[in-house]
């Protein structure tokens, strides 16, 4: 077969890189020279190629410092509706943090164990859990294991023993302050505690809530996701009011943002309106690779760095850091103020906050 014109091949779409520079005749006359000048080669402009220097972008960006908090924050993920991503941004958002240097306890309290999935950790029934820690009464300690793809990440699992655990805390000492207890003995030095719910307000969201101090509210942007959010703020006041006076939502993050949607945006428009403070710039888009990373064991941070969801967990991570470092350099400065007028200068210690309930202090 023969052609009369050469066949041109159209580019790939997407975006192209710059053009080459020509250099003038004579410079690169041969491969070789060019190999051996100091100028770079040019990458492919492929599907591939683009995937691998987004990755590398992210990764370059994971290397940047945060601010690390002055004191362990303790942060609740909770929402009783299912599906709204409660888990998937628990292990993200940690595995962004730890990325960044920080070290990072994620604790499994939902019975499916898909936090402890996630982050390639076994949650058979013979692993120690966090149901011992809570019924059994053993340390923390014992039951926290390393992520072995993220340094500075830890996990504790739970196992489908913890389905039981809402009946059998019932007739306990204390009950609702089982977490905090184990939480204020782990003497390992750490920067931040998340807590994965599950999708209810039973006992164990109550002890996760009775140990924190923040509350992060995933919102799925969709109609039903706003039903339910209602009832888990009277939930957070009635803590507050009777178990633990520092509680407070401290950060609501959109998820499953989908752009081409008039919906979405009228859910956030709705949201940031009632919650101006609270919710962070960063959403987090609908995204493939989000959904395949856990079926790898691992997060999406690690599974494809590049991809439009590892970006924006890197980008709420960061959000967060920088919204408490700002916090407490307001704080910090108004403890100054105070200090030097009455002679004395606020400290604030690196240490677990620790909350007493009423069946605690008997």
């Amino acid at each position: 077969m023969s052609f009369d014109h050469p066949v041109v091949v159209e580019p790939l779409p997407g975006p192209r890189l710059p053009a080459p520079v020509v250099q003038p005749t004579g410079v690169h006359e041969t491969l070789a020279d060019m190999q051996d000048s100091d100028t770079p080669p040019l990458a492919d402009d492929t599907p591939i190629a683009r995937a691998a220097q987004a990755a590398v972008t992210a990764m370059a960006r994971v290397g940047d410092p945060l601010p690390r908090p002055a004191q362990t924050r303790v942060m609740v993920v909770a929402n009783q509706k299912g599906g709204v991503g409660k888990t998937t941004t628990t292990v993200n958002l940690a595995a962004s943090l730890a990325l960044h240097g920080a070290r990072v306890l994620v604790i499994d309290l939902d019975p499916q164990g898909n936090a402890s999935t996630a982050l390639g950790i076994d949650h058979h029934a013979e692993v120690p859990s966090i149901y011992d820690v809570l019924v059994e009464g053993k340390p923390l300690a014992d039951v926290v294991q390393p992520v072995i793809d993220v340094e500075g990440l830890f996990c504790c699992p739970a196992t489908i023993d913890l389905a039981g655990a809402e009946i059998e805390l019932v007739s306990l000492v204390a009950r609702e302050s089982r977490l905090q207890r184990a939480i204020a003995a782990y003497e390992q030095p750490l920067d931040y505690i998340l807590i994965d719910c599950p999708p209810s307000l039973g006992l164990l969201t109550v002890n996760a809530m009775v140990a924190g101090r923040e509350v992060l509210i995933p919102i799925q942007c969709e109609y039903y996701a706003l039903e339910g959010l209602g009832q888990l703020l009277r939930n957070v006041d009635l803590v507050r009011a009777h178990l633990n006076p520092d509680l407070h939502v401290s950060t609501i993050l959109l998820t499953m943002y989908d752009a081409r949607t008039r919906l979405a945006s009228q859910v956030a428009e709705e949201v940031r309106n009632h919650f101006t403070s609270e919710v962070l710039r960063t959403s987090i888009p609908r995204s493939v690779r989000v959904s395949e990373a856990p079926s790898y064991g691992q997060t999406v941070l690690t599974y494809d760095p590049g991809s439009s969801g590892a970006l924006s967990y890197l980008e709420a991570a960061r959000e967060i850091a920088l919204r408490n470092a700002e916090a407490e350099a307001v704080a910090a400065e108004a403890g100054y103020a105070t200090g030097a007028a009455t002679g004395v200068y606020a400290q604030q210690p690196r240490m677990i906050d620790q909350h007493s309930t009423m069946e605690g202090n008997r």
